[in-house]
């Protein structure tokens, strides 16, 4: 008989989502008539449409496909040159930031190279993890070995969790023990918050010092309208010798359904072997993907490069606009409400504080039984979620007041 990896039977319960998913089925199959007006804002999930400029250059890439002469088969698994260059030039170095067109690694998303990253890294690496956190960095983890069993409230061995309260503004101090892999998302999911570049340099500089990798998540930093806050970790000095960094176009350009990332992988970067001989991580990364990726389908790739075209860049800001613009009333009506607010200024995700002696999955279920609204229960995203719940801006402004009538209109 088979053997079976039994790291996943350590796994809590189902997924985040898809556990909400279940109960949001449930809820509809028993009420047939609210299940009309349920209005979800809890998975990050865009809903407006895709930008002018990339479906045409992804029509355009089809027509290529359609003709002999310019037809492509198999693609750089990598990612194609144009791409390449244009998020190194686009994305950083027209920012003053030193990063390579051969330092970018286009993917499928940003989930998966966050959990795929996993396998350049060795065992026994002692693993610091934000609490709360989204949910993929802790459950890779876990299938993957690097974790012991979860204790009573779902804490498990082997990993140093990091406490992100409104206390510290939901940013972790530096931990007092040496940690290998840090993994940090700012603008955060799932409290919205962001780090300071005084933040980030005491992370660079711990990184350093102990020869610890920090993976950096950056899948919202398009949010980001303070010109004060960093939105890549290689505007620190330094980085470039300690971080990963990943990104993703589904809230950038609407690709949650065309499905487009990148990671960047500095040819820098070094880690260790057992022995102690210091290993460049990027030609580690560029095997990984060349034997296990066949890379984004090039139709896709041409329309994440027009996103980069003078018409994209523009389609591209207004769509950041209209979910920033969701989230600011959704932050006005939280705190007409009196609750305690966060998130929603560089960030799509509104961090609430749950009434007082409501549980976060308690709210989850008040909002869908009363107000017919999908939210996300803050246990969801770890231990020091309890107590809060996340609202996502993704959705239609129509959608976005009418969600915010509702609210008011529950008794608090």
């Amino acid at each position: 008989m088979a053997l079976i990896n039994e790291n996943y039977l350590k796994l809590k319960a189902g997924y985040l989502f898809p556990e909400i998913a279940r109960r949001v089925n449930a809820f509809s199959e028993a009420n047939a008539e609210a299940a009309a007006r349920i209005i979800r804002c809890g998975i990050g999930d865009v809903t407006e449409a895709l930008p002018l400029a990339a479906r045409e250059a992804m029509k355009a890439a089809v027509d290529e496909l359609g003709d002999r002469t310019t037809f492509r088969g198999y693609g750089p698994e990598q990612g194609y040159p144009f791409l390449r260059a244009a998020i190194a030039e686009n994305m950083f170095r027209s920012r003053e930031i030193d990063v390579a067109d051969d330092e970018i690694f286009v993917s499928d998303g940003s989930k998966c190279d966050t959990g795929n990253i996993l396998d350049i890294f060795g065992k026994g690496n002692v693993l610091a993890i934000t609490d709360p956190v989204y949910p993929v960095y802790v459950d890779t983890n876990v299938m993957a070995g690097n974790t012991g069993e979860a204790d009573a409230s779902g804490a498990y061995a082997g990993i140093v969790y990091l406490p992100c309260t409104a206390a510290n503004g939901f940013v972790p101090g530096i931990p007092a023990e040496k940690v290998d892999l840090i993994y940090l998302c700012y603008p955060n999911n799932p409290t919205g918050a962001t780090a300071t570049r005084a933040q980030l340099e005491a992370w660079v500089a711990y990184a350093r010092k102990h020869g610890a990798i920090i993976l950096y998540d950056a899948a919202y930093e398009a949010f980001v309208g303070d010109p004060d806050v960093p939105r890549s970790i290689y505007e620190i000095p330094g980085a470039r010798e300690c971080a990963i960094e990943f990104r993703s176009f589904s809230k950038h350009g609407g690709f949650t359904g065309v499905r487009c990332a990148f990671t960047v992988v500095p040819k820098s970067l070094m880690g260790r072997t057992a022995a102690g001989a210091a290993q460049a991580l990027h030609p580690l990364w560029a095997r990984r993907q060349s034997t296990k990726f066949n890379g984004v389908s090039y139709p896709v790739q041409r329309a994440a490069e027009a996103l980069f075209s003078e018409a994209g860049k523009a389609q591209v800001r207004e769509l950041i606009e209209h979910y920033m613009g969701n989230a600011a009333l959704l932050r006005e009506a939280c705190a007409e409400l009196g609750l305690d607010v966060h998130g929603g200024v560089n960030a799509p995700y509104i961090w609430v504080g749950c009434p007082r002696g409501v549980t976060s999955w308690e709210m989850f279920d008040r909002m869908l039984g009363e107000a017919h609204v999908v939210v996300t229960p803050g246990a969801g995203f770890g231990g020091a979620g309890e107590g809060f719940f996340r609202i996502s801006a993704f959705n239609s402004r129509a959608n976005v007041e009418e969600v915010c009538r509702r609210m008011k209109a529950l008794s608090w």
